[in-house]
C-alpha cells in the first residue's frame, strides 16, 4: 500500500493515477471525498479529512509501504508561514505515530536556504522537521520551478495581450512539468531505494528565460507577437492580490520571485542525467494551449 497525501493536487493526482495504471494498492488522502471519487472507481482506497487532524493521518498511514506528503498550498492563508508550520508538524508527527519506513516529502529548489526565499522557506523547515524523525528512510524531491505555474498568465494575456510577472525576462533558470515530478516520484515511492534522509534535485529538461518560455508558448496560442513583461515588485504584488491571493501569501511570492532574480535559487545548478526530466517547453506549450482555448 502506497499513501498519497495532496491526491487531488497537480503532483498528487498525477502520482496516483501513475500508481494505479502500474496496478499498485493506492490510499488517496484529499480533505473531501468528492474530487476523490474517480480513484475509488479506478479501485483507489480513500481517506478524506484535514492535514490539520495528525490522528486522521497517523490513521491513513497505517500498513503503509511507503507515503508520499506535502504541506499543500493555501494561497488565501492570513498567516502563510504559520499555516505551513502548522501543517507540517501535523504530518511529521503522524509518520512518527504510524511507524512508516519511507517517505517522499516535496520540497523545493532553493529549500537548503534557511531565509528570504518565500513561501520555500517552510519547505525548509519541513525538511529540517523530517530529518529529526528517527527510524524512517526520508527523501526530500526538490523540483524547480513548475512551468504550470506560467498558466497564472492566461488572463492577462487575453486581456492586455501580454505576459508578466516580477521574475526578470532574461534570467536563465530551470524550469520542470508536474508530470515530470511525478512520475519520479513514482518511481521512488515503488522502488523505494533511498535510506537515511537524502535530497534530490529535478531541474526540467533546460534553464530557459520567461522571454524564451513566452516566445514558444506565443507562437502556439497563436500570438507570435507576444511579449513577456517583468512587473514592478509592487505592482506584482498588487496583482496577486488582485487575483485573490492574501496579502502575506503576495508579499512572500514577491520574495521568492526575487531571490530568484538574484540567483539564489534553480540558477546554474549543475546537470546530470538524474536530476534533469523529459518534458520540454514545447511540450508543455501544447498543454498551455489547450487550456488557453478552454479560458
Amino acid at each position: 500500500m502506497i499513501v498519497i497525501t495532496g491526491a487531488t493536487g497537480n503532483v498528487g493526482g498525477k502520482i496516483v493515477s501513475g500508481l494505479l495504471t502500474g496496478g499498485r494498492k493506492v490510499r488517496c488522502i484529499a480533505r473531501t471525498s468528492e474530487r476523490l471519487q474517480e480513484y475509488a472507481r479506478k479501485g483507489a482506497e480513500i481517506s478524506a479529512g484535514s492535514l490539520d487532524d495528525t490522528g486522521f493521518i497517523a490513521a491513513s498511514f497505517e500498513g503503509a509501504d511507503a507515503v508520499f506528503v506535502m504541506v499543500p498550498p493555501n494561497y488565501t492563508a492570513s498567516d502563510f508561514r504559520a499555516y505551513q508550520n502548522r501543517i507540517g508538524a501535523s504530518i511529521a508527527d503522524a509518520i512518527r505515530r504510524s511507524g512508516v519506513k519511507y517517505v517522499v516529502n516535496l520540497s523545493s529548489q532553493g529549500a537548503h536556504l534557511p531565509d528570504k526565499t518565500g513561501p520555500i522557506k517552510g519547505l525548509h523547515d519541513q525538511e529540517e522537521r523530517l530529518n529529526n524523525l528517527k527510524d524512517v528512510n526520508i527523501l526530500h524531491l526538490r523540483p524547480t520551478y513548475f512551468m504550470e505555474n506560467l498558466l497564472m498568465n492566461i488572463p492577462t494575456i487575453k486581456n492586455t495581450n501580454i505576459a508578466g510577472s516580477a521574475i526578470s525576462g532574461d534570467r536563465k533558470f530551470a524550469m520542470i512539468a508536474t508530470r515530470d515530478i511525478a512520475a519520479h516520484a513514482v518511481y521512488r515511492l515503488t522502488a523505494r531505494n533511498f535510506s537515511g534522509k537524502s535530497v534530490q534535485d529535478l531541474l526540467g529538461q533546460r534553464d530557459l528565460s520567461m522571454n524564451e518560455a513566452f516566445s514558444v508558448i506565443g507562437k502556439k496560442i497563436g500570438r507570435p507577437d507576444l511579449k513577456y513583461v517583468q512587473f514592478s515588485y509592487d505592482d506584482a504584488e498588487k496583482g496577486l492580490i488582485g487575483a485573490g491571493l492574501s496579502a502575506d501569501v503576495s508579499r512572500l511570492f514577491i520574495e521568492m520571485s526575487r531571490a530568484l532574480n538574484e540567483g539564489l535559487f534553480a540558477v546554474n545548478v549543475p546537470r546530470t542525467t538524474e536530476n534533469s526530466t523529459p518534458t520540454s517547453i514545447e511540450e508543455f506549450a501544447d498543454l498551455f494551449a489547450e487550456v488557453y482555448s478552454r479560458s
